[in-house]
């Protein structure tokens, strides 16, 4: 099953991702940026999205999953949000001030053709002097090694489905490609649903090269969400690139 292709899966994002350090840091950074438009790439379920436009920034989401846009619509203030089904493609006019691609969406794009295609739409997608921002797991840290069912376990109450036991288990390791299975349990129905997802974990020599590439003259890395330095032990690469 491709992830997010349920409707149950949708219905329990938000529970799995709450608003956390990352989103104070995208809010302020827009903030700090006097970004009037903004972009948010892969936006789901339109959390960060929504408080951004509460905000009284002008405000486009795009995702590819109809499932996870019609949650974005109905959010409080998702009024407030132009909604666009596809891909960054699907923005290249929003002449935005910032774009985002947060949730570790950058790591969805396994091959260096659709990662290049997704850079050049959200460059074209920026006015001149525009910024990108968006976070990505460093692979220094082998973070999937955690990815057990014994360490990624973990529960949350479903209003709508009760208990529900998530974790995660690694299939596959091939270079920066990992590819592995996340394991929904919904102990009320007795049923359980497996979906395999594949990541990319470019180190950042990589994301500047290919950053550089698609026109992007500057950029700040953070090794977390409290703009510390990127060092060996950061769990996060997280850049803000202006364009030309």
């Amino acid at each position: 099953m491709t992830l997010y292709s349920d409707p149950r899966l949708v219905d329990l994002y938000d529970a799995l991702n709450p608003a956390a350090a990352d989103t104070a840091f995208y809010l302020h950074l827009a903030q700090s940026l006097d970004a009037a438009r903004v972009l948010d790439i892969g936006c789901g379920t339109g959390l960060l999205t929504c408080a951004l436009a509460d905000r009284g920034h002008d405000v486009t989401g795009v995702d590819p999953s109809a499932a996870m846009l019609a949650v974005a619509r109905s959010r409080a203030g998702g009024e407030q949000v132009r909604w666009l089904e596809g891909d960054a493609h699907a923005a290249r006019s929003v002449d935005a001030d910032l774009a985002l691609m947060t949730g570790h969406v950058a790591q969805v794009f396994v091959d260096d053709t659709s990662w290049r295609q997704t850079l050049s739409a959200a460059y074209d997608a920026l006015r001149p002097g525009g910024c990108l921002a968006f976070e990505s797991r460093n692979p220094a840290c082998e973070p999937w090694r955690a990815w057990t069912p014994e360490a990624s376990r973990r529960c949350i109450e479903s209003q709508k489905y009760g208990r529900v036991d998530v974790w995660h288990r690694v299939v596959d390791v091939t270079g920066e490609r990992v590819r592995f299975a996340t394991h929904y349990r919904f102990e009320r129905d007795d049923e359980e649903i497996v979906a395999e997802s594949e990541l990319r974990f470019r180190s950042q020599t990589a994301l500047e090269s290919t950053l550089r590439e698609a026109g992007f003259v500057s950029m700040n890395w953070y090794g977390g969400w409290s703009r510390e330095p990127v060092d060996a032990a950061s769990r996060e690469l997280v850049v803000v690139a202006m364009r030309d």
